[in-house]
């Protein structure tokens, strides 16, 4: 039976920190402020908005949502992010994914100033974690770095298996694991013989998209399991890529759905934003 990696209670911490360092700035006459943009009425997103709200709460951060309708314009989106850029009470900008179809999610993330990009996407932040100079990391694999490193067992010089190639988990997740010195394979859906290289991960990342994915023969004895999947059942259940009560028999540890890497998040989400706050009034970390 493995070991459980509480993305819960590690969030807490993260935040706790994050809260303290937030009232140390306060002190100092700064505050911290996150800006959400949501576009549309999407429910899982408006439930991903609401707890960054609540997490905003916690850590002493101001929350500002711009709420904007589906029918909402490019140029008008465009507009809002520009006038963001400029408002000094905003040190990180968020624009909460999926938009309508009329926008364009690139367009819309490169216009966000790379200094207030708390979620990594800009491509001048991409190439930032490519040479591993970077002032922000992206949320869901810098949350998932964290979890790894609540376990005790060090990256260097295992081997770690990422199932998923998207832009914003598969790949910063390869590189995160590549700057600790981990052997990196990238699987996906073209993958020739996936069964027996996630066999040889001392540390497999799954971020499929795929309910129940990686079962128990995918899994070597004792590896520490990462399950970046969110998936509803027809049942209404959550579930993750990681079929979770075979694997943990085999894992040496493992994250649950939920309460794994999705408080995890949030949490570097107030860490960056904490970060980008420190940037622009020159605050040494």
């Amino acid at each position: 039976m493995s070991n459980l990696i509480d993305g819960k209670q590690i969030s807490a911490q993260v935040k706790e920190q994050v809260a303290r360092e937030t009232a140390a700035l306060r002190e100092k006459g700064i505050t911290v402020g996150l800006a959400v943009v949501i576009v549309g009425d999407d429910p899982a997103s408006r439930i991903y908005v609401n707890n960054k709200k609540r997490a905003c709460e916690t850590c002493g951060i101001q929350s500002f949502e711009y709420a904007l309708p589906g029918t909402t314009s490019e140029a008008k989106l465009l507009e809002l992010v520009e006038k963001l850029n400029g408002d000094p009470a905003v040190n990180g900008i968020l624009v909460q994914l999926p938009l309508p179809k009329q926008i364009s999610e690139q367009k819309v993330i490169a216009a966000i100033s790379p200094e207030k990009d708390v979620d990594a996407f800009h491509a001048v932040n991409v190439g930032k974690i490519m040479i591993g100079d970077y002032d922000f990391l992206p949320c869901t694999p810098a949350g998932c770095l964290t979890l790894i490193d609540s376990t005790g067992v060090s990256i260097e010089g295992k081997r770690c298996v990422v199932i998923g190639r998207s832009n914003i988990v598969g790949k910063p997740m390869a590189m995160l694991l590549l700057h600790r010195n981990g052997t990196v394979t990238i699987c996906h859906s073209r993958t020739q013989d996936l069964k027996e290289i996630c066999r040889e991960a001392d540390i497999l990342v799954a971020a499929v998209g795929k309910a129940n994915f990686v079962t128990a023969d995918m899994v070597k004895e004792g590896a520490v399991v990462i399950d970046v999947g969110m998936n509803r059942l027809e049942n209404g259940k959550l579930c993750g890529d990681v079929d979770f009560e075979a694997v943990r028999e085999k894992a040496g540890w493992i994250t649950p759905v939920p309460g794994g890497v999705g408080p995890m998040t949030i949490a570097t989400l107030m860490r960056n934003t904490l970060s980008a706050a420190k940037l622009q009034n020159q605050v040494k970390a």
